[in-house]
């Protein structure tokens, strides 16, 4: 379980990992040896915000390593690596906010339809995997605050995916998980790098 001193510990690893890639003077974050939790297995997401909008997210859909390992991967990922931005700046780096998102194993669904599948949506609540043969794509949760309508959240997520709005086939498969999120605004404010 992560309580918020643990949640705090995740979001100050994201933010230690990028500025170290950046080359800033930023504290280390003092792990104790004994952080057993740090080590289990998780997947995880990072998503990078400046001024409200999204400036990277990176994450991992199966937990393949520790959540340490994941949470500092998936940080430097969503700042340098997202190719829908250009590398983050040092410039940027205290214009972003940062979320960290543990995601629950996905579960897939069984469905006869669209509109079946369409209808066991939880706006708010899941997290979706859609994949036919080599397309694939994800939304968090959060993505519901943008897209609120399960048909739309579902049109977006092909589109992402690399197929028409309106594409359907019978081999679509997809899976449900839930996330823990919490985001650095939520806790009291960070140090500046200034």
């Amino acid at each position: 379980m992560i309580d918020k001193e643990r949640a705090k510990i995740l979001l100050q690893l994201a933010r230690a990992a990028i500025a170290e890639r950046l080359g800033l003077d930023w504290p280390a974050v003092d792990i104790d040896d004994n952080d057993d939790w740090l080590q289990e297995r998780a997947a995880t997401f990072v998503t990078l915000t400046k001024h409200g909008e999204l400036r990277g997210c990176i994450g991992s859909l199966e937990a393949r390593r520790s959540l340490l390992e994941d949470v500092v991967e998936n940080a430097r990922s969503a700042a340098f690596g997202d190719p829908r931005f250009p590398p983050l700046s040092a410039a940027e780096f205290d214009d972003i906010d940062i979320e960290v998102s543990l995601l629950s194993p996905p579960e897939k669904m069984t469905f006869s339809s669209e509109a079946d599948a369409l209808a066991q949506l939880q706006p708010g609540v899941d997290g979706i995997v859609f994949e036919y043969g080599p397309y694939r794509s994800t939304f968090l949760p959060q993505v519901w605050e943008q897209l609120p309508k399960p048909a739309e959240f579902m049109a977006h997520l092909k589109l992402k995916a690399g197929l028409p709005a309106d594409f359907w086939h019978d081999d679509v498969t997809l899976k449900r998980y839930h996330v823990n999120k919490w985001r650095e605004q939520d806790f009291e404010a960070r140090k500046s790098s200034a």
